[in-house]
Protein backbone atom coordinates (compact mmCIF):
# COMPACT_ATOMS: atom_id res chain seq x y z
CA UNK A 1 0.00 0.00 0.00
CA UNK A 2 2.83 2.21 0.69
CA UNK A 3 6.75 1.94 -0.39
CA UNK A 4 8.03 2.28 2.87
CA UNK A 5 11.12 0.30 3.86
CA UNK A 6 9.83 -2.48 5.55
CA UNK A 7 10.12 -2.94 9.71
CA UNK A 8 13.38 -4.79 11.25
CA UNK A 9 10.66 -7.32 12.74
CA UNK A 10 9.70 -8.24 9.26
CA UNK A 11 13.24 -8.38 7.88
CA UNK A 12 14.27 -11.27 10.62
CA UNK A 13 11.18 -13.06 10.29
CA UNK A 14 11.38 -13.14 6.35
CA UNK A 15 14.73 -14.47 6.79
CA UNK A 16 13.45 -17.12 9.51
CA UNK A 17 10.75 -18.13 7.35
CA UNK A 18 11.87 -18.07 3.25
CA UNK A 19 10.34 -21.04 2.49
CA UNK A 20 14.37 -21.68 1.23
CA UNK A 21 16.08 -21.06 4.26
CA UNK A 22 15.67 -24.57 6.42
CA UNK A 23 18.94 -24.17 8.42
CA UNK A 24 20.30 -21.19 10.18
CA UNK A 25 23.13 -20.64 7.75
CA UNK A 26 20.59 -20.16 5.25
CA UNK A 27 18.33 -17.54 7.05
CA UNK A 28 21.69 -15.82 8.58
CA UNK A 29 22.75 -15.94 4.80
CA UNK A 30 19.07 -14.10 3.91
CA UNK A 31 19.47 -11.61 6.47
CA UNK A 32 23.21 -10.68 5.24
CA UNK A 33 24.53 -11.44 8.92
CA UNK A 34 26.47 -14.27 10.42
CA UNK A 35 24.64 -17.17 12.20
CA UNK A 36 25.41 -15.83 15.88
CA UNK A 37 24.50 -12.35 15.15
CA UNK A 38 21.49 -13.67 13.27
CA UNK A 39 20.49 -15.88 16.27
CA UNK A 40 20.90 -12.99 19.20
CA UNK A 41 18.95 -10.70 17.15
CA UNK A 42 16.31 -13.23 16.64
CA UNK A 43 15.83 -14.38 19.94
CA UNK A 44 16.15 -10.99 21.64
CA UNK A 45 13.36 -9.73 19.77
CA UNK A 46 10.99 -12.43 19.53
CA UNK A 47 12.57 -14.34 22.82
CA UNK A 48 12.63 -17.79 20.74
CA UNK A 49 15.62 -19.56 18.43
CA UNK A 50 15.13 -18.91 14.80
CA UNK A 51 15.42 -22.96 14.62
CA UNK A 52 12.14 -23.32 17.07
CA UNK A 53 10.32 -20.14 15.71
CA UNK A 54 10.34 -21.70 12.33
CA UNK A 55 9.51 -25.60 13.39
CA UNK A 56 6.43 -23.66 15.43
CA UNK A 57 5.33 -21.40 12.25
CA UNK A 58 5.86 -24.26 9.89
CA UNK A 59 3.74 -26.80 12.05
CA UNK A 60 0.98 -23.93 12.64
CA UNK A 61 0.80 -23.73 8.72
CA UNK A 62 0.69 -27.63 8.24
CA UNK A 63 -2.19 -27.73 10.82
CA UNK A 64 -4.07 -24.75 9.00
CA UNK A 65 -3.95 -26.76 5.49
CA UNK A 66 -4.71 -30.12 6.85
CA UNK A 67 -7.70 -28.56 8.06
CA UNK A 68 -8.54 -26.81 4.78
CA UNK A 69 -8.43 -30.60 3.25
CA UNK A 70 -4.61 -30.88 2.50
CA UNK A 71 -3.41 -34.40 2.72
CA UNK A 72 -0.43 -35.58 5.26
CA UNK A 73 2.13 -35.99 2.63
CA UNK A 74 1.65 -33.19 0.76
CA UNK A 75 1.59 -30.82 4.44
CA UNK A 76 4.45 -32.90 5.29
CA UNK A 77 6.60 -32.14 2.37
CA UNK A 78 5.34 -29.10 2.44
CA UNK A 79 6.77 -28.21 5.78
CA UNK A 80 10.61 -29.28 4.68
CA UNK A 81 10.24 -32.75 6.44
CA UNK A 82 12.14 -35.64 4.96
CA UNK A 83 9.55 -38.16 6.16
CA UNK A 84 5.70 -38.47 6.92
CA UNK A 85 6.92 -40.23 9.64
CA UNK A 86 9.16 -37.33 11.24
CA UNK A 87 6.43 -35.06 10.37
CA UNK A 88 3.68 -36.95 12.08
CA UNK A 89 5.93 -37.05 15.15
CA UNK A 90 6.51 -33.52 15.09
CA UNK A 91 3.14 -32.40 14.77
CA UNK A 92 1.79 -35.38 17.64
CA UNK A 93 4.49 -33.84 20.24
CA UNK A 94 2.79 -29.98 19.21
CA UNK A 95 -0.80 -30.41 18.93
CA UNK A 96 -1.36 -33.64 21.33
CA UNK A 97 -2.80 -35.56 18.57
CA UNK A 98 -1.42 -37.04 14.83
CA UNK A 99 -2.21 -35.11 11.71
CA UNK A 100 -4.93 -37.14 10.60
CA UNK A 101 -6.86 -36.60 14.03
CA UNK A 102 -6.38 -33.33 13.57
CA UNK A 103 -9.85 -31.18 14.71
CA UNK A 104 -11.89 -29.32 12.19
CA UNK A 105 -11.54 -25.63 12.39
CA UNK A 106 -14.49 -24.41 13.49
CA UNK A 107 -13.47 -27.27 16.98
CA UNK A 108 -9.85 -25.74 17.14
CA UNK A 109 -7.49 -23.65 15.73
CA UNK A 110 -4.14 -24.50 14.16
CA UNK A 111 -2.36 -21.68 16.18
CA UNK A 112 0.53 -23.91 19.12
CA UNK A 113 2.26 -21.69 21.97
CA UNK A 114 4.40 -18.64 21.35
CA UNK A 115 7.04 -16.56 23.73
CA UNK A 116 5.86 -14.03 21.54
CA UNK A 117 2.66 -13.92 19.98
CA UNK A 118 4.29 -14.56 15.73
CA UNK A 119 1.85 -17.22 14.45
CA UNK A 120 1.20 -18.70 10.82
CA UNK A 121 -1.84 -17.15 9.59
CA UNK A 122 -2.38 -17.53 5.88
CA UNK A 123 -0.40 -18.02 2.53
CA UNK A 124 -0.54 -14.33 2.64
CA UNK A 125 -0.04 -12.42 5.90
CA UNK A 126 1.84 -13.62 9.24
CA UNK A 127 -0.36 -12.55 12.08
CA UNK A 128 0.99 -10.96 15.18
CA UNK A 129 -0.58 -11.14 18.80
CA UNK A 130 0.69 -8.26 20.85
CA UNK A 131 0.99 -10.93 23.85
CA UNK A 132 0.70 -8.18 26.66
CA UNK A 133 -1.69 -6.19 28.08
CA UNK A 134 -3.64 -3.04 25.93
CA UNK A 135 -3.29 0.47 27.80
CA UNK A 136 -6.76 1.44 26.28
CA UNK A 137 -9.55 -0.44 25.25
CA UNK A 138 -11.28 0.51 22.27
CA UNK A 139 -14.97 0.13 24.05
CA UNK A 140 -17.98 1.17 21.86
CA UNK A 141 -17.18 4.19 21.09
CA UNK A 142 -14.89 2.96 17.54
CA UNK A 143 -17.96 0.63 17.15
CA UNK A 144 -20.17 3.63 17.27
CA UNK A 145 -17.76 5.22 14.69
CA UNK A 146 -17.28 2.04 11.97
CA UNK A 147 -20.96 1.64 12.61
CA UNK A 148 -21.69 5.36 11.66
CA UNK A 149 -19.14 5.09 9.08
CA UNK A 150 -21.12 2.07 6.61
CA UNK A 151 -24.36 4.25 7.35
CA UNK A 152 -23.03 7.63 6.07
CA UNK A 153 -21.82 5.77 2.81
CA UNK A 154 -25.36 3.56 2.26
CA UNK A 155 -26.97 7.09 2.52
CA UNK A 156 -24.70 9.08 0.44
CA UNK A 157 -25.02 6.33 -2.26
CA UNK A 158 -29.18 6.90 -1.86
CA UNK A 159 -28.66 10.54 -2.72
CA UNK A 160 -26.47 9.76 -5.24
CA UNK A 161 -28.62 7.70 -7.48
CA UNK A 162 -31.01 10.37 -8.84
CA UNK A 163 -27.97 11.89 -10.42
CA UNK A 164 -27.60 12.11 -14.73
CA UNK A 165 -24.33 9.83 -15.48
CA UNK A 166 -22.78 13.17 -16.84
CA UNK A 167 -23.06 15.21 -13.17
CA UNK A 168 -22.13 11.76 -11.30
CA UNK A 169 -18.95 11.68 -13.48
CA UNK A 170 -18.22 15.31 -13.78
CA UNK A 171 -14.69 16.55 -12.81
CA UNK A 172 -15.52 18.81 -9.91
CA UNK A 173 -12.18 18.58 -7.96
CA UNK A 174 -9.22 18.22 -10.35
CA UNK A 175 -6.08 17.18 -8.92
CA UNK A 176 -7.98 15.74 -5.82
CA UNK A 177 -5.61 12.50 -4.78
CA UNK A 178 -6.08 12.14 -1.17
CA UNK A 179 -4.69 8.51 -1.15
CA UNK A 180 -1.47 7.87 -3.78
CA UNK A 181 -2.15 4.78 -4.71
CA UNK A 182 -5.68 4.57 -4.90
CA UNK A 183 -5.88 7.47 -8.12
CA UNK A 184 -7.47 10.40 -8.19
CA UNK A 185 -11.33 11.61 -6.44
CA UNK A 186 -12.28 14.07 -8.83
CA UNK A 187 -15.68 13.17 -9.24
CA UNK A 188 -18.95 12.03 -7.45
CA UNK A 189 -18.07 8.51 -9.08
CA UNK A 190 -14.52 7.97 -8.38
CA UNK A 191 -15.00 9.24 -4.43
CA UNK A 192 -17.85 6.99 -4.07
CA UNK A 193 -15.94 3.91 -5.77
CA UNK A 194 -13.31 4.76 -3.14
CA UNK A 195 -15.40 4.81 -0.01
CA UNK A 196 -17.02 1.00 -1.60
CA UNK A 197 -14.06 -1.10 -1.83
CA UNK A 198 -11.19 0.50 -0.04
CA UNK A 199 -12.22 -1.93 3.20
CA UNK A 200 -11.66 -4.59 0.54
CA UNK A 201 -7.99 -4.95 0.85
CA UNK A 202 -7.65 -5.22 4.39
CA UNK A 203 -10.25 -7.81 4.69
CA UNK A 204 -8.25 -9.92 2.48
CA UNK A 205 -5.07 -9.35 3.72
CA UNK A 206 -6.72 -10.51 7.33
CA UNK A 207 -8.11 -13.38 6.12
CA UNK A 208 -5.59 -14.77 4.02
CA UNK A 209 -7.46 -14.35 0.64
CA UNK A 210 -5.83 -13.15 -2.85
CA UNK A 211 -5.81 -9.75 -3.84
CA UNK A 212 -9.23 -8.46 -4.29
CA UNK A 213 -9.89 -7.27 -7.94
CA UNK A 214 -10.81 -3.35 -7.49
CA UNK A 215 -12.35 -2.61 -10.81
CA UNK A 216 -16.14 -3.02 -11.95
CA UNK A 217 -18.81 -1.34 -12.65
CA UNK A 218 -19.00 1.59 -10.57
CA UNK A 219 -22.38 2.88 -10.84
CA UNK A 220 -24.47 3.77 -7.84
CA UNK A 221 -26.29 0.77 -7.86
CA UNK A 222 -23.59 -1.68 -8.49
CA UNK A 223 -21.52 0.11 -5.51
CA UNK A 224 -24.37 -0.23 -3.11
CA UNK A 225 -24.89 -4.12 -3.81
CA UNK A 226 -21.02 -4.20 -4.01
CA UNK A 227 -20.86 -2.58 0.07
CA UNK A 228 -23.99 -4.33 0.99
CA UNK A 229 -21.22 -7.39 0.99
CA UNK A 230 -18.33 -5.90 2.21
CA UNK A 231 -20.22 -4.06 5.27
CA UNK A 232 -21.10 -6.62 6.78
CA UNK A 233 -17.60 -8.47 6.55
CA UNK A 234 -15.83 -5.17 8.18
CA UNK A 235 -18.00 -5.02 11.15
CA UNK A 236 -17.56 -8.26 12.21
CA UNK A 237 -13.79 -7.87 11.71
CA UNK A 238 -13.57 -5.19 14.34
CA UNK A 239 -16.37 -7.16 16.67
CA UNK A 240 -13.96 -9.90 16.44
CA UNK A 241 -10.64 -7.75 17.21
CA UNK A 242 -12.82 -6.12 20.32
CA UNK A 243 -13.99 -9.02 22.07
CA UNK A 244 -10.65 -10.51 21.91
CA UNK A 245 -9.05 -7.43 22.41
CA UNK A 246 -6.56 -8.10 19.97
CA UNK A 247 -6.02 -4.19 18.72
CA UNK A 248 -2.10 -4.24 19.45
CA UNK A 249 -2.18 -6.99 17.18
CA UNK A 250 0.04 -7.02 13.99
CA UNK A 251 -0.74 -8.24 10.72
CA UNK A 252 2.38 -8.64 8.28
CA UNK A 253 0.97 -7.72 5.26
CA UNK A 254 2.02 -9.30 1.97
CA UNK A 255 -0.52 -7.36 -0.19
CA UNK A 256 1.86 -4.66 0.52
CA UNK A 257 4.81 -4.10 -1.84
CA UNK A 258 7.22 -4.54 -0.47
CA UNK A 259 5.24 -6.45 2.42
CA UNK A 260 4.57 -4.31 5.25
CA UNK A 261 3.94 -4.71 9.38
CA UNK A 262 0.56 -2.70 11.03
CA UNK A 263 -1.17 -2.66 13.79
CA UNK A 264 -5.45 -3.93 13.66
CA UNK A 265 -6.00 -0.33 15.44
CA UNK A 266 -3.55 1.21 12.57
CA UNK A 267 -5.76 0.09 10.03
CA UNK A 268 -8.91 1.03 11.36
CA UNK A 269 -7.72 4.51 12.85
CA UNK A 270 -6.47 4.47 8.71
CA UNK A 271 -9.61 3.75 7.25
CA UNK A 272 -11.68 5.87 9.70
CA UNK A 273 -9.72 9.02 8.52
CA UNK A 274 -10.12 9.05 4.87
CA UNK A 275 -13.40 7.50 4.91
CA UNK A 276 -14.78 10.66 6.92
CA UNK A 277 -12.56 12.63 4.48
CA UNK A 278 -14.04 11.40 1.37
CA UNK A 279 -17.45 11.27 2.79
CA UNK A 280 -17.07 15.12 3.33
CA UNK A 281 -16.03 15.37 -0.20
CA UNK A 282 -18.77 13.90 -1.43
CA UNK A 283 -21.52 15.84 0.19
CA UNK A 284 -18.95 18.84 -1.16
CA UNK A 285 -19.63 17.59 -4.97
CA UNK A 286 -23.29 16.65 -4.42
CA UNK A 287 -23.81 20.32 -3.32
CA UNK A 288 -22.14 21.60 -6.37
CA UNK A 289 -24.59 19.00 -8.12
CA UNK A 290 -27.70 20.82 -6.68
CA UNK A 291 -28.57 17.95 -3.75
CA UNK A 292 -28.21 18.92 -0.22
CA UNK A 293 -26.20 15.94 1.81
CA UNK A 294 -25.83 18.20 4.91
CA UNK A 295 -29.67 17.88 6.23
CA UNK A 296 -32.24 15.32 7.67
CA UNK A 297 -30.84 12.21 7.26
CA UNK A 298 -28.00 13.02 5.33
CA UNK A 299 -26.90 14.95 8.52
CA UNK A 300 -23.71 13.92 8.86
CA UNK A 301 -22.88 14.48 13.05
CA UNK A 302 -22.51 11.17 14.77
CA UNK A 303 -25.08 12.33 17.16
CA UNK A 304 -27.49 13.12 15.05
CA UNK A 305 -27.05 9.81 13.46
CA UNK A 306 -27.16 7.96 16.51
CA UNK A 307 -30.00 9.55 17.66
CA UNK A 308 -31.94 8.44 14.12
CA UNK A 309 -30.37 5.24 14.97
CA UNK A 310 -31.84 4.47 18.86
CA UNK A 311 -35.23 6.23 17.48
CA UNK A 312 -34.87 9.05 19.63
CA UNK A 313 -35.17 11.58 16.95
Amino acid sequence: MSTSTPDPLHRLLNAVLDDEHRSLGDMAAGAYTSPFHFARQVRTGSGESPVALRRRVVLEQAAWQLQRGENVTDAAFGAGYDSVEGFSRAFHRAFGCPPTGMPPQSQRGHWLPAPNGIHFHSPTALYVDAGEAHEQPAGDVVGLLVRHDLDDIDALLVAARGLSDLEYRRTRLPGSHPRSWDGPDESIAQVLRHLVVSKEPWLASIAGETEPDLTGPDGVAELAERHAVTGPRWIALIRDIDRRGAWQDRVLDALCDPPESFLLSQIVAHELTYSTHRRQLVRWMLAGAGIDAGAGQLDPDPILWHRRRIGES
